[in-house]
């Protein structure tokens, strides 16, 4: 028998399977892995981790009784296709589809199979994601509570009401990208103001982890600390005012609020979808 499966192996199966190898949750012969159609991928996955991978499905559901549904959203309704024959409700389904309700992945089972659906972070793969976690209609308090346990293990865990998900996923599951377009930026003014690169990135990275620090365990508001860094006519002023002619607060709300509104737009479409094939 394995530990976990993973439908699905791209850059979220891969943080989450470092993860729980890392935690020591489980034996790396414990995962089985497969996906569509990229075998190379797979293999990859195999060599650096030393997972089990295959292509036999119903192998996999044999053997497994917590799936994770890491495939593209598009290709939910495919994938529950080559697989609802061999789940039951014995299964435990922990989704980490954005924009895909656990309503949607229940009716394509057809079946009251439990459903966590789960929205991590890529900062899984060093055990530092952001997580958010709602239960389906068939899934049990113990059934979130192991799934509270597993995501435990690679970061900080909160409990929502599934239709606050949009939102997670819109702030902290793409939230990561978001600060690494930020680095980009600083790094591409480290170049232009004659810094080196490797010494800028150096900079850069440990004074994003000095300020995440300090929120983290500081009881003072972010508007407090960054005016304690600010002088009257100092340098952070000058460059502040900067960004506030730019106006990029409210461009980063606007991206947070899109990336919210994408992933409704996702979960709409697919249920549209469905209900048009009823």
């Amino acid at each position: 028998m394995y530990k976990f499966g993973f439908i699905g192996a791209g850059s979220m199966a891969e943080a989450i399977i470092s993860g729980l190898i890392n935690g020591n949750k489980c034996r790396r012969e414990e995962i089985v892995v497969t996906n569509r159609s990229n075998e190379k991928r797979l293999e990859e996955l195999q060599k650096t981790y030393g997972v089990t991978i295959t292509k036999d499905k119903k192998h996999l559901f044999d053997n497994t009784k917590t799936i994770f549904f890491a495939m593209k959203p598009k290709d939910v309704d495919e994938a529950v296709k080559t697989v609802r024959e061999y789940a039951t409700e014995n299964h435990l389904v922990i989704s980490m589809l954005a924009g895909v309700s656990t309503k949607a992945i229940e009716t394509l089972f057809n079946k009251r199979i439990p459903v966590i659906r789960a929205m991590p972070n890529t900062s899984a793969t060093i055990r530092q994601s952001a997580t958010a976690l709602a239960q389906g209609q068939y899934a049990t308090d113990g059934d979130l509570s192991a799934a509270v346990e597993l995501f435990q293990l690679i970061g900080t865990v909160e409990i929502v009401e599934e239709d606050k998900l949009d939102a997670v996923t819109g702030l902290a599951g793409s939230g990561p990208a978001y600060i690494y377009y930020i680095v980009e930026a600083m790094e591409k003014a480290a170049e232009e103001i004659g810094l080196e690169k490797s010494m800028a990135r150096s900079l850069i990275v440990q004074t994003l982890y000095g300020a995440a620090l300090m929120l983290k365990t500081s009881d003072k508001e972010p508007s407090t600390l960054r005016k304690e860094i600010m002088s009257p006519g100092g340098t952070t002023e000058a460059g502040l005012s900067v960004l506030n002619n730019h106006h990029v607060d409210e461009a980063i709300i606007s991206c947070v609020k899109r990336a919210v509104e994408r992933s409704k737009e996702l979960n709409s479409a697919l249920e549209e979808k469905l209900v048009n094939k009823q």
